[in-house]
C-alpha cells in the first residue's frame, strides 16, 4: 500500500485533488497486493428509487424524472454509462 501511496504522490495532479477516490485506489492496491492494480471485473451500482421525497420540496426534479433516468440507464444512454464502457464496467441498477 505505500507502494501505491508513494505513487499517488508523483502523479500530476495536485496531492489529495481526488479526495476518496485516492484512499480507495490505495485501498484496492492493497487488497489486490499490486501498487498499479488490474481489475479484471468492474461494475457501477446505480440505485435508484421513488420514495416520495419529491412531496417535501426538497428535490430539484419531479418524481417522473427517476424513471426516465433508470430508462436512459437501462438503455446506456446516460453518462454513467458512457464511463463504465470507457472501463469496461458493467452497469447494475
Amino acid at each position: 500500500m505505500e507502494q501505491a501511496r508513494a505513487r499517488q504522490q508523483v502523479l500530476t495532479k495536485p496531492a489529495g485533488s481526488l479526495g476518496r477516490l485516492e484512499d480507495l485506489a490505495v485501498q484496492i492496491a492493497g487488497i489486490t497486493g499490486q501498487s498499479v492494480p488490474t481489475l479484471e471485473r468492474k461494475a457501477v451500482i446505480v440505485m435508484a428509487g421513488d420514495h416520495g421525497v419529491t412531496v417535501e420540496g426538497v428535490s430539484a426534479y419531479p418524481s417522473e424524472v427517476t424513471v426516465q433516468m433508470v430508462y436512459n440507464f437501462l438503455r446506456g444512454g446516460a453518462a454513467i454509462n458512457a464511463l463504465a464502457r470507457q472501463t469496461g464496467a458493467q452497469v447494475l441498477i
